[in-house]
């Protein structure tokens, strides 16, 4: 199985607050519905876009078919009044010209930064007006009379749904987690044009004037670890155990042979696992038997976590981090270049054995560092 990331070319968001604004450069990107000093409601949406080259290239030369997955990912940095349950939905956007300029401002700008999107405008200076009415088939937009803009979006394209939700409760993280395969597939063969995604609230919660919901993430040009990303995941998976025995007992050693510590962000590493009985059978054999590899079970998987935040940045899943098996042994493939760089990782193993579950750490850790 295989996990693959990139990060956005650009994002930002636009706000009823200041209609003609741009955030471009905003370390913080928001969403929600909120008064403002005099009580009239305010909204926030979010629009990114990842580079379509970048998703050709993942389609065509890492994955090598469409048998994916695609999911839209951002971390929360801050939130207020967070109710009980909500909903985020993402749209692939539609621009009527061209293409949104991302701008340098930051939200609260004094005065005003008027170089890229707004509310009210896909472009710079205040040029070319986001659509508020006559919209092509299947797009749409949704703004307050007053506060007309807001950006423009596909419903549906070529018979498919394009609305993509997530539904957050008590118990969520309320990071964003959407799935966008539909969107993403229609990008990379070009029957939909990518301009990006927006990202907003359910409507009943925009134009709040009862409470203040504001969800804030962390936009690409933070200075931490959680800029946004869009996650490729798919089966790279093979299984053949050739004439290895098969790893039963659930008092085991299970460790990586190959870890050399430093890699740099290109390419892909191939991590082999070593995986024994701590107390092996006695046999009788011209070799030691603590010399023998094992094979894990086919339901094995491996996940990353950050080394300093303890964080795990691949979640172990059953889809995509299964674990492969060659008659060499059971090993798993890392794509470097889809972490972040100069960030230590460490090797977490999953597995079930003799009816347990067991996740391994022998504190394999390994670094990424920036090529060039």
């Amino acid at each position: 199985m295989a996990i693959y990331r990139i990060f956005p070319e650009k994002d930002t968001f636009i706000s009823t607050e200041q209609p003609t604004g741009n955030a471009g450069k905003d370390e913080i990107i928001e969403i929600g519905g909120y008064p403002n000093s005099t009580g009239v409601g305010q909204t926030n949406r979010i629009l990114m876009k990842f580079a379509n080259s970048e998703i050709v290239d993942i389609i065509d030369n890492k994955i090598g078919d469409t048998n994916f997955s695609s999911s839209l990912h951002l971390y929360l940095a801050d939130a207020s009044q967070i109710p009980s349950q909500y909903s985020i939905s993402a749209y692939p956007i539609y621009v009527n010209s061209g293409e949104w300029d991302n701008g340098t401002g930051k939200f609260g700008d004094n005065p005003i930064n008027k170089t890229g999107v707004s509310w009210e405008y896909t472009k710079a200076y205040e040029t070319q007006a986001w659509l508020t009415s006559g919209y092509p088939t299947n797009v749409t937009s949704s703004f307050a009379t007053g506060s007309e803009g807001g950006g423009n979006w596909y419903t549906s394209s070529n018979g498919e749904s394009m609305e993509f939700s997530q539904i957050h409760t008590l118990s969520s993280t309320n990071d964003v987690d959407i799935n966008v395969t539909a969107a993403v597939k229609q990008m990379y063969d070009n029957t939909l044009a990518n301009k990006g995604f927006i990202v907003k609230i359910q409507d009943s919660l925009e134009f709040n004037e009862s409470g203040s919901i504001r969800l804030k993430y962390f936009g690409k040009d933070t200075n931490t670890i959680y800029p946004p990303y869009l996650e490729f995941g798919w089966d790279d998976t093979t299984y053949d155990q050739g004439e290895l025995q098969l790893l039963t007992t659930d008092i085991t050693i299970i460790d990586i042979k190959n870890n050399k510590g430093t890699y740099p962000d290109i390419g892909k590493q191939r991590f082999r696992i070593t995986a024994k009985p701590k107390y092996p059978t006695r046999t009788f054999t011209t070799s030691s038997v603590y010399l023998t590899n094992y094979v894990l079970p086919s339901a094995s998987y491996w996940g990353l976590r950050d080394e300093n935040t303890e964080e795990m940045v691949v979640d172990f899943n059953t889809d995509f981090t299964k674990i492969s098996c060659d008659p060499n042994g059971a090993f798993f493939d890392v794509y470097m270049d889809g972490l972040q760089p100069e960030r230590y990782y460490r090797i977490l193993i999953k597995t079930d054995l003799d009816g347990s579950t067991v996740v391994r750490d022998n504190q394999n850790v390994f670094k990424v560092v920036r090529n060039g």
